[in-house]
């Protein structure tokens, strides 16, 4: 990993402090920190630097949400997304770095057209109490629940492995699901810290984390954290609906300009 210019460093810093901020209150805020590290550091590399990084803010999570899980959910979702785990470890592993930038390039483009339709969509979904999933729109009920449960497992699988960009994916699902805002939180922080953790063994096999990488991770970690912090304290205060439109605006600069560099 070559060194690290002060300016490359502080854009770095912000997208860190952006992953703890996404893992407690905007998810979509990660969207962010993919372009930045895709664009400061080799592509490939930058996977493996964001993912111990995420999984510390996962950790913050669980710490604030961990009550308000739904397991059934999950344990219906794993199997799905090992395969696209796998899929997307056997992508890394044949990929040059130009091909990762492009993929994550438009992965992010793509993940930002599901959250605009899920914006557009939500209004729509029906909504149960204390966090759970409506009774009419229960996943994983019937054959066309445990269908878009696996399709949704896969493509989350993939994007998270490839890009960790799998928000947007597991975001769409929760919310078609029906959950509320500390379901959804709960349901969500536990579900990428086991899909994080689970990827560190190929992600280390792949070359992606090493000692240089960690080295990094030891310094951006001190920004993870307060991230966490900020975003549990504006969780309640934040207009959500401005945020996720700017938060939307950068990510498809940043993955015009990945699918450019590419």
């Amino acid at each position: 990993m070559d060194t690290i210019t002060p300016g490359a460093f502080a854009l770095l810093a912000a997208a860190a402090l952006l992953v703890g901020f996404s893992k407690t209150s905007v998810s979509g805020a990660n969207t962010i920190s993919l372009a930045v590290f895709a664009a400061v550091l080799p592509a490939k590399e930058s996977t493996g630097v964001l993912l111990p990084l995420r999984i510390v803010g996962d950790i913050c999570a669980v710490l604030v949400y961990r009550r308000h899980a739904h397991w059934p959910t999950l344990w219906r979702l794993f199997p799905a997304v090992a395969v696209g785990v796998l899929a997307g470890t056997a992508f890394l592993a044949f990929a040059d770095d130009g091909a990762v930038r492009t993929s994550i390039g438009a992965i992010l483009l793509a993940m930002s057209a599901m959250t605009y339709w899920r914006r557009r969509k939500a209004a729509d979904v029906p909504t149960g109490t204390h966090g759970e999933p409506a009774a009419d729109e229960a996943p994983g009920t019937g054959r066309g629940g445990r269908l878009k449960a696996r399709g949704y497992g896969v493509l989350g699988g993939f994007t998270t492995m490839v890009a960790n960009a799998g928000g947007p994916v597991m975001s769409l699902y929760l919310l078609s699901a029906g959950f509320r805002k500390l379901g959804f939180l709960g349901t969500s922080a536990w579900f990428f810290l086991i899909v994080n953790t689970s990827k560190v063994p190929f992600s280390v096999g792949l070359g992606l984390i090493d000692g240089p990488s960690l080295l990094l991770d030891a310094v951006l970690v001190l920004f993870v954290v307060p991230g966490a912090l900020l975003g549990r304290a504006l969780a309640h205060r934040i207009n959500q609906n401005l945020f996720d439109q700017l938060v939307l605006a950068a990510t498809v600069v940043g993955g015009v300009q990945l699918l450019l560099l590419g």
